[in-house]
């Protein structure tokens, strides 16, 4: 789930992510078997860096991980495997992105769909929804535990758009574009420093505050799309505040 306050929506989520460990890995390895098409050198293909990133943040065994390029360079898991993106809206107008991997196109959409009836959500037409977002690189590291001015000094340098404090949610976002994702990283993990998220994700360029039924009922359309077996992604424009987040959560 990805929306406004991801700092909170990772906070909230870890044990939930925990408990779905085995699932997780499987969408990991569809990532990076499917970004291993474009070669299998992390540093010259931002993609594959970044899907090894995220696997490894779930602490995914590094024979998993090379299996996954290897199949992928090799082209024949990979070749059965289509990317599908499909867009909607949930409660209160908000934008939904649903990034698919599938070996079978009907079974996906009509997966979809019905997630989104089914969460009183509605399934749009291509490009209804995408042109909200922005498809960049992100890093998003723990206020508490980096510093700012050094954060600033690396990332620009490296090649980054922007450094923001995110007092408000505890973070500190650094965004890219995707070309200078892998120098960007690179630059990060030459200075010692863990971002909690290091990703190429979409990224809303303006967000709809949702609260009460309407957040709790959005948050449960997210999930049942994100517990599809084909879905990798699910990205939305919603903003959710901390204490709706702990209410809803509690």
């Amino acid at each position: 789930m990805s929306g406004h306050n991801k700092w909170s929506s990772i906070k909230h989520k870890k044990a939930a992510t925990d408990a779905k460990r085995g699932k997780i890995f499987t969408r990991y390895i569809r990532e990076i078997t499917i970004a291993a098409r474009g070669g299998d050198d992390p540093d010259a293909n931002p993609r594959l860096r970044a899907a090894i990133t995220a696997a490894k943040g779930v602490n995914m065994p590094k024979d998993n991980i090379e299996r996954a390029i290897a199949r992928g360079a090799g082209g024949d898991d990979a070749a059965n495997i289509d990317e599908i993106r499909y867009e909607g809206y949930g409660q209160g107008g908000v934008a939904i992105l649903v990034d698919c991997m599938s070996d079978n196109r009907n079974r996906t959409v009509s997966d979809v769909r019905s997630a989104f009836n089914k969460g009183g959500g509605n399934m749009g037409e291509s490009g209804c929804v995408s042109w909200m977002f922005l498809h960049k690189g992100q890093f998003i590291f723990d206020r508490e535990k980096a510093d700012e001015n050094q954060l600033m000094d690396i990332a620009l340098e490296a090649g980054a758009e922007d450094v923001v404090d995110n007092v408000d949610e505890g973070c500190i976002e650094v965004t890219c574009d995707i070309a200078e994702f892998g120098d960007v990283q690179k630059a990060i993990d030459a200075a010692g420093l863990e971002p909690q998220v290091g990703e190429i994700t979409w990224i809303p360029e303006n967000t709809i505050e949702v609260a009460g039924e309407t957040a709790e009922k959005l948050l449960a359309l997210i999930e049942r799309l994100e517990e599809l077996d084909d879905v990798q992604n699910v990205y939305a424009n919603y903003d959710i505040s901390d204490a709706e987040m702990e209410r809803i959560n509690g």
